[in-house]
């Protein structure tokens, strides 16, 4: 009995180890940089709310011709386990320029960078173009140096790496190869080390000899989120620029109007916001299945409606013999590609719809963001995470397959004369009418006219639009009347008013849709009876009730 119990308990175990295993794995792809494919190390929010890793962001800006081959010359010094230079204790004792300094200079007009005049008043802007949205988004004049770093999402990829390899070592980053393993950490080095290289590298009596030592990691980062302009821990949060914000920010004109808010209610707001969503998702999730097998089912149908299609199609056009062989082929590729583009959209979809199941990145990296407890960190990556759940969430609630699965559009017209077997193709919509000016007039009533022309596919009905132009303006566009579906190509509109001018139009319509509209025509309806029209200077008295007058056109 006790053997059974402690089988069934380690089934539950490795069970559960599984499900955590195929969360962790699902999740890895949103732990990559687009631009490197790897995890992210030290990722930076851009201002569209997308990441992106420090050295990946300095390498796009290079490319740009915005900074050298040494990197944005406002980012923190190397570490020494980067820099071999400085291998030597007496080396690394050369300070470097502080950052806020070179900042200064480049804005004071001291000192140069490309796409920037000597001396000028203005910093550039620099543009930085996103790799996930395709689009360029402004850095601002001090570039990567205004960016937030993404805390949350790197003690995510922490976890992550902890999870895939589990109780591995840490080397240490100084030693000569093979290196020991690290027992030490350094924030203000950025390096793990031994015992022995952490001596090396801190010796007593120098500035380095005041660091504490930390517990060796592979990521280092600063214990709270900082202002990038004033370097001090953020406290509030603006909701006007959505942005996080210092003490001194508040007090500063950028700032002036805004409305701004304690950290704490932004992180509750957002975290309550985010947790709500999420509880959604995850308590729907036969409706996501559900949904998941119709589109499965609707790509089913559009597989096979696309082949009957295509057979329908194949099976006509060879019945024509060879003068329609090549006909045929264009047929086909056409089908083909509509086909193709139905299937790759309904297979985003399904996609899309994977994320939201239990287990999948999205859910995953949602639920890992909520273990976050720092609440700046967490209000500045629940803020771009909580915008992607609230699309997934309204996808679920308003769903509609991507495409259809009929291909009634792609049928032939195989009635037409063996004369126009070279022109055969899918049925196209009317061309624009023709207005016939010499059998069209406007009396106490208005006769219109057209014809359709000769090479036009032919028109099931046609739609009439007219309005008076001379009528008393009103706000917003013009509007018509309309009458549908008239049948000929000729119609009389009935009790015009007298002494107006009237625009017309028509256009035609078939199986395939409604087509162009024609030339507009204006015609001038006759004066009431007992009043005298004025052409120029001349005065015409209304013509007689039996006279047919000739159409005036203009």
């Amino acid at each position: 009995m006790a053997e059974g119990e402690d089988m069934q308990t380690f089934t539950s175990i490795m069970d559960a180890l599984v499900r955590i295993s195929t969360s962790m794995k699902n999740m890895e792809k949103e732990l990559l940089c687009p631009v490197c494919q790897e995890m992210y190390k030290q990722p930076l929010v851009l201002p569209c709310a997308h990441n992106v890793c420090q050295a990946c962001a300095r390498e796009l800006l290079g490319q740009q011709g915005y900074i050298g081959p040494g990197g944005d010359p406002s980012s923190e010094p190397t570490s020494p386990a980067s820099t071999p230079s400085t291998r030597s204790p007496r080396l690394s004792r050369r300070t470097l320029p502080k950052p806020d300094r070179l900042d200064r200079l480049l804005k004071s007009g001291f000192g140069t960078y490309p796409g920037r005049k000597r001396g000028a008043l203005h910093p550039q802007v620099i543009m930085f173009p996103c790799p996930a949205c395709q689009g360029d988004v402004e850095l601002g004049e001090r570039g990567l140096a205004g960016l937030f770093r993404n805390l949350t999402l790197e003690r995510v990829v922490e976890r992550y790496r902890q999870s895939v390899s589990a109780g591995g070592a840490i080397p240490c980053q100084l030693c000569k190869p093979p290196p020991l393993d690290a027992t030490k950490g350094c924030t203000e080095c950025r390096a793990t080390f031994c015992n022995e290289c952490f001596k090396l590298f801190h010796p007593w009596g120098t500035q380095k000899a005041q660091h504490e030592p930390t517990l060796p990691t592979l990521s280092f980062r600063p214990k709270g989120l900082m202002c990038p302009d004033h370097k001090e821990e953020v406290t509030h949060y603006c909701k006007t620029c959505q942005r996080l914000v210092c003490q001194l920010c508040r007090v500063r004109r950028t700032h002036g109007g805004h409305k701004i808010t304690p950290v704490l209610s932004a992180y509750q707001a957002l975290k309550d916001k985010l947790t709500k969503s999420l509880t959604y998702i995850l308590g729907n999730q036969d409706t996501v299945q559900t949904q998941i097998c119709e589109l499965e089912e609707t790509v089913r149908h559009t597989e096979v409606s696309g082949q009957q299609a295509k057979e329908e199609v194949s099976q006509l056009v060879r019945g024509l013999g060879a003068v329609l062989d090549e006909k045929r082929a264009s047929l086909l590729q056409a089908i083909e590609e509509c086909q193709q583009e139905r299937l790759a959209r309904l297979s985003a979809q399904i996609q899309e719809h994977r994320s939201l199941l239990d287990g999948s990145g999205l859910v995953g990296y949602a639920q890992e963001v909520l273990k976050e407890t720092d609440q700046p960190c967490f209000v500045q990556a629940a803020k771009q995470l909580h915008n992607r759940i609230a699309r997934a969430t309204e996808a679920l609630q308003t769903f509609r397959p991507a495409a259809g699965s009929s291909f009634r559009h792609c049928q032939l017209d195989v009635g037409r004369e063996m004369k126009l077997l070279t022109e055969l193709n899918f049925l196209q919509v009317p061309e624009a009418p023709v207005i016939d000016t010499q059998r069209t007039f406007a009396y106490d009533q208005i006769f219109l006219c057209w014809r359709l022309p000769p090479h036009s596919p032919p028109a099931w009905h046609y739609t009439i639009e007219f309005r008076r132009t001379d009528a008393p303006a009103q706000p917003g566009p013009a509007r018509w009347q309309r009458r549908e579906e008239v049948r000929g190509t000729s119609a009389l509109l009935e009790n015009p008013d007298t002494g107006s001018v009237y625009v017309l139009r028509v256009r035609g319509c078939n199986k395939a849709g409604y087509g162009e509209y024609s030339e507009d025509v204006h015609l001038h309806t006759p004066p009431a009876p007992g009043t005298i029209r004025t052409v120029g200077t001349t005065a015409v008295p209304r013509m007689p009730r039996w006279r047919r007058p000739r159409p005036s056109l203009s």
